[in-house]
């Protein structure tokens, strides 16, 4: 073997090198290939401002590990990345970075503020993608895509104007949410609740020609008082009949508003009273419709109280509530203040508190197509992992309002509605029209509004293989197969790509949606920026290299459960590592000593190599079905186990006499085991620690090109050694009760012993006698006699009892008889308790008539093992009494 592996494991050395030669052979390209069938993921676009961080961390690990399993099966894999230009996120990076150069991007313009913008995301754009790399991301990087170039902006013009034509977008004054910081609307999906405490302020409303008579109202917010243009209560509410219809004295105004009766009004919450304020809540909003209420705005996009605030105008909006709250006070119109720890809507991005307002903007109709999104779940044709998550998603979409899709910024896709200098008509079209098709004129100036990041994010997985051209990728590779997300982003973007898809494309644009949970700290909190307990990804790398960082990720993770953070896990990940490539190691300095056959008869492998091969064909089977269903983490805790266990510290050991043994007529089948079943269990590892495996795969076969192109193991008939697997687990059953026993002794490994089998059944002596030669190696033995009796066996011997035969051992000069009564003794209470929980299951009928006939010959078997064993430690405790 011309290529030796280096004595110790080294990531840095190794995960750049290989990373290159991946993408200098082109492995991550995906073709359209009529001869195999397509497997597709979309890559959820990070931020074009991203740096990498956990989450990201995790979603890329999965994606990466099926569209690697995936590949090897034989599937044309595509796994498709791209960035997102996120819009405000991006918007405001570039204006802080023009603000310490001075510059001020109103005095720029748009022209030239949008230069800055394309140059800030040339120049910073790409660094998540490189991070993403380290990572091992094995996405088709030729396809990368941005959700503002020409293709994808193609594809946003088109639906917009599609949606527009079918009536769908329209342009209205209503409710949105405002960001005073930002200065843009934002949708609900980026609004956050988060409980605050604050106060409720009970001020009096005077009732307008009574003297001395008020009506009561209970406000979190007394600055939008000024706005106010009704006072609702309940039309079923007698306190307040007398009231309806009546005017009111608006307080701190020279206003009248009437009191009006809408069922909207809670008559036990508050005083039962309520103030309407239309431009400045939701639900105001919908009652001022109702009766045909003036909508007042008193606000100015900074937050500040605007002209027609009257002394008020131009203070903050929690300045003007101080102020108004002591006018009131100082009028007597304030009754009380109650602390009040109520639910406050937040941007987001930036954490400020958004204020409702009426601004015209550019919806999205959303009944419709939400209908369409709900049908597709109940058809199967979405499905999520786990289940559970049905219910987000449909309690999202069965509450769902029209989109507010306009943004007052400048970087993203600009509204294509153009609108008329001479008569005002809008024009929704491609580009800017010649004549007005209503005045003639050709005077036109375009909407200075973008749209929502998301409308563009929501066409995703069409517009990135060519969508609206009937591209070739488009038919082969759409839909796709499964989209891997964080729970936390269901509602934003998984079914705006939904709805988007099968309005545009009439087909669901995923099958599956595998959830993730989020990774938290060692105690359980979001990692965050004000907690200052992120973890970086890549100090992780840079520590213990990406294999660790991703087994670490992927060990105990369950579908759509959070998943705790640990260091010493990352360190176990790292020793697993070390495992691998030191039992490699070790196989390889064996391999290159003797000839090993290119194919072996199978007739001449031994129990223990057909047992580690029926071992292998199993544990293949099992992790190819978990894979399938997204279990990955049940399936590489089973690839772990199997490596570090089965292979690793007990058949190496098992064979290591015969490895050194040149007499040994069956060293060259030893030899061939361990080569065939290292090299399908690196297969079975590949998409989970990537770098490790290649290296050791193309150092164990030269002549193999790479891991990444070998096929995927599958299950043989040939090696199904159900027989010899059972007769190797016996023997191992026995190789761990001499263990026990010698650990609790305290016996040095390097004091021998004689160890007897004592067993009645033929077969089993035989399968003891073939497999004397393991004693030696792993269990300290001196030597192996078998028997059918204990004729011959020292009476102070200390015995190991195991099903079908019972192991003795003569350390008399070593055993202290008390010491082997008392843990007979507890071995006695042991199988005196499952013995009455075999027998009290096998007596209650309710469980012999409910449960399936395979459980209730599973507890059969159970006690007749039981009472076997019950026997052997009663006989053994009369002999040492």
């Amino acid at each position: 073997m011309s290529k030796e592996l280096a004595k110790t494991y080294d990531p840095k050395g190794l995960e750049d090198r290989l990373y290159q030669k991946w993408l200098d052979s082109g492995y991550f390209h995906a073709k359209v290939n009529k001869a195999k069938k397509p497997f597709t993921i979309v890559m959820p676009p990070p931020n074009v401002t991203g740096q990498l961080h956990m989450g990201h961390a995790l979603d890329e690990t999965m994606q990466d590990i099926l569209i690697r399993f995936k590949r090897m099966q034989g599937y044309e894999a595509l796994w498709q990345p791209g960035t997102d230009h996120a819009a405000i996120a991006t918007e405001v990076k570039v204006i802080n970075k023009l603000k310490e150069q001075g510059i001020d991007k109103n005095e720029i313009g748009r022209e030239e503020f949008l230069k800055h913008a394309w140059a800030w995301k040339e120049e910073y754009g790409g660094k998540i993608i490189n991070q993403l790399k380290k990572l091992g991301a094995s996405a088709d990087w030729e396809r990368e895509r941005f959700t503002m170039d020409e293709g994808c902006s193609k594809a946003v013009q088109e639906v917009f104007i599609r949606l527009y034509n079918k009536g769908y977008i329209y342009k209205g004054s209503r409710i949105i949410n405002w960001c005073p910081v930002c200065q843009t609307s934002i949708s609900d999906a980026e609004v956050e609740h988060e409980d605050q405490d604050g106060f409720f302020w009970h001020i009096n409303y005077p009732v307008v020609g009574e003297e001395g008579k008020f009506v009561e109202i209970a406000t979190t917010r007394p600055e939008t008082l000024l706005g106010d243009t009704a006072v609702a209560v309940n039309p079923e509410d007698d306190r307040y009949k007398d009231l309806v219809g009546k005017m009111l004295k608006l307080p701190l105004t020279d206003r009248e508003i009437p009191v009006i009766a809408d069922a909207y009004v809670d008559k036990e919450f508050g005083t039962g009273c309520v103030k309407i304020t239309p431009a400045h809540d939701p639900n105001d909003f919908e009652v001022g419709k109702r009766h045909n209420l003036e909508e007042i705005n008193i606000l100015n996009d900074d937050a500040t109280i605007n002209d027609l605030g009257g002394k008020y105008a131009g203070m903050d909006r929690y300045e003007a509530r101080k102020a108004m709250v002591k006018d009131l006070e100082d009028l007597g119109l304030l009754v009380k203040v109650v602390p009040h720890n109520h639910s406050v809507g937040t941007h987001d991005r930036c954490g400020t508190t958004v204020e409702p307002m009426i601004k015209p903007q550019w919806f999205v109709k959303m009944d419709e197509m939400a209908k369409a999104a709900i049908d597709t779940l109940k058809d199967g044709d979405l499905q999520f992992v786990p289940e559970r998550f049905d219910k987000t998603y449909l309690h999202w979409l069965e509450n769902i309002r029209d989109w507010c899709i306009s943004r007052q910024l400048w970087w993203g896709h600009r509204i294509p509605a153009y609108y008329c200098d001479d008569c005002g008509e809008t024009v929704v079209a491609k580009e800017m029209p010649k004549i007005c098709p209503k005045c003639g004129k050709n005077h036109f100036h375009q909407d200075e509004d973008t749209l929502d990041t998301w409308f563009s994010s929501a066409l995703w997985p069409f517009s990135t293989l060519g969508w609206p051209d009937n591209t070739e990728e488009m038919e082969y590779f759409y839909p796709t197969d499964v989209l891997v997300t964080g729970y936390d982003i269901i509602f934003f973007w998984v079914i705006r790509m939904v709805f988007s898809a099968l309005e545009q494309t009439g087909k669901a644009p995923f099958h599956h949606v595998l959830i993730h949970g989020l990774v938290r700290d060692s105690q359980g909190r979001k990692m965050s920026k004000s907690l200052g307990n992120g973890i970086d990804p890549l100090e992780v790398i840079d520590k213990y290299g990406a294999d660790a960082l991703r087994l670490t990720l992927m060990t105990g993770n369950a579908p759509g459960n959070d998943m705790r953070f640990y260091w010493e896990r990352v360190e176990s990940s790292r020793n697993f590592a070390n495992k691998v490539w030191n039992a490699s190691r070790f196989i390889m300095m064996n391999l290159e000593k003797a000839e090993v056959p290119a194919s072996m008869d199978l007739s001449e492998l031994t129990a223990a190599d057909k047992w580690i091969l029926c071992k292998f064909n199993d544990v293949a089977k099992d992790v190819t079905d978990n894979m399938e269903k997204f279990e990955l983490g049940i399936a590489v805790q089973k690839v772990y186990d199997f490596i570090w266990e089965e292979f690793c510290d007990w058949y190496i050991e098992m064979v290591k006499p015969r490895l050194y043994n040149d007499e040994d007529t069956t060293k060259a089948a030893a030899l061939w085991t361990l080569k065939t079943v290292l090299g399908g269990a690196l297969k079975l590892l590949h998409p989970y620690m990537p770098f490790i495996t290649e290296e050791i795969y193309c150092t164990l076969d030269p002549e193999e090109e790479s891991i990444m192109i070998a096929s995927w193991p599958e299950w043989k008939t040939e090696w199904d050694f159900k027989q010899d697997e059972k007769d190797v687990e016996m023997i191992k059953e026995a190789v761990r009760s001499i263990r026990g026993v010698r650990t609790e002794m305290n016996v040095p490994p390097s004091k021998k012993a004689t160890v007897y089998v004592v067993a009645e059944d033929a077969s089993v002596r035989e399968t003891f006698e073939k497999g004397k030669v393991f004693f030696a190696t792993l269990a300290s033995a001196s030597e192996v006699l078998v028997q059918t009796d204990k004729s011959g066996i020292a009476e102070d011997a200390v015995s190991a009892v195991i099903p079908q035969a019972v192991i003795y051992i003569p350390f008399a000069e070593l055993v202290d008889i008390e010491k082997e009564i008392q843990r007979l003794e507890k071995e006695e209470g042991r199988l005196e308790k499952e013995l009455a929980r075999v027998n009290g299951m096998l007596s209650n009928e309710r469980f012999i008539s409910k449960a399936p006939q395979a459980k209730i010959d599973e507890e059969k078997g159970k006690l007749e093992k039981y009472t076997q064993m019950m026997e052997q430690v009663k006989e053994r405790l009369a002999q040492l009494r």
